[in-house]
């Protein structure tokens, strides 16, 4: 007999199919996330059929209480999993039985209520150029509503297109964007100002999210909304990262503040210098944009070799 009919009855089993297909067609996500999905859900109902000492019914789900879903977290610990995976596994639990909710058939609740296990502890470290180019796309982004997912990749792209800190991506309003705008002037910490150029893909992004907001965005006011109309909240931003984290298999060093970080690294990369990416970040001394890059004592002697006449 098929193993996926052991471990669950036909019709869970065909909504978890209708599941998976869904993560590919409607969500995008990569081959390698559903496999991982496919994967994790596989391994929880093998553990809840062995609780059940029988294949898992709807009713079975439905059933769950937080207590189950801590005991397959902990199962998992014992046979090894580390704390990235077990948050994976934990995500994709959590979409399984979302979905399933929308469907009146089970009661998401109970994985809400089970914190992620904790993570080691880490420095900031920058996204991966190509990491950080997925995930300031539309595409990447995992919010059902089309204006909320160009509003998330609007602010994660101003995030890691010009640097800003997510409390001053959230301070804009249209009035920054009016006309053809080049530049946007931010008032940063300590009340200094800088300006940042404004690269293209960034202003498409913003365009794409007014022409989708169903709020009428006046000059004066918050150029990124909530769902209910008020301003965007950074909360609701860290929150949509944690969930691509998850569902892009990023590590969990991968938050909003990471894209700026990503922005410096990036440019330091390609040749800028670290005085000029100092004022694009609004820092106050070169000695904190040195650390914030992660710019070591002998990548300061290589740039002195090299342009410094004497050297």
């Amino acid at each position: 007999m098929n193993e996926l009919l052991i471990i669950g009855h036909p019709e869970l089993m065909a909504e978890r199919q209708r599941w998976l297909a869904a993560l590919s067609r409607e969500r995008r996500l990569s081959d390698k996330t559903v496999v991982a999905y496919e994967r994790d859900t596989r391994q929880f109902l093998h553990f809840l059929t062995g609780h059940l000492s029988g294949p898992v019914r709807l009713s079975d789900i439905h059933a769950l209480r937080p207590g189950d879903l801590r005991g397959f977290l902990a199962a998992r610990r014992k046979e090894g999993a580390g704390a990235r995976t077990l948050g994976r596994g934990l995500a994709g639990l959590r979409s399984f039985l979302r979905h399933l909710e929308k469907k009146g058939l089970a009661n998401a609740a109970g994985a809400a209520a089970v914190r992620s296990p904790k993570q080691p502890k880490s420095l900031p470290k920058p996204l991966t150029d190509k990491d950080a180019l997925t995930v300031v796309t539309h595409e990447a982004q995992l919010a059902e509503e089309p204006w909320i997912a160009t509003r998330n990749a609007a602010v994660l792209t101003l995030l890691y297109g010009c640097g800003l800190r997510i409390s001053e991506a959230l301070d804009l309003t249209p009035s920054d964007f009016s006309g053809t705008p080049t530049a946007l002037r931010i008032h940063g910490k300590g009340g200094k100002t800088r300006v940042v150029p404004l690269i293209a893909a960034a202003v498409e992004a913003v365009r794409a999210y007014e022409k989708l907001s169903p709020y009428h965005l006046v000059d004066d006011g918050p150029l990124f909304r909530g769902a209910k109309g008020g301003k965007l909240q950074a909360a609701i931003i860290q929150r949509e990262m944690q969930r691509l984290r998850g569902a892009l298999g990023l590590p969990d060093t991968a938050t909003p503040h990471a894209l700026r970080h990503s922005f410096a690294t990036h440019l330091l990369a390609g040749g800028g210098d670290l005085r000029t990416i100092q004022e694009l970040l609004g820092h106050a001394s070169l000695s904190t944009t040195q650390v914030y890059t992660g710019v070591d004592s002998a990548r300061l002697l290589e740039i002195y070799d090299r342009a410094h006449p004497r050297a």
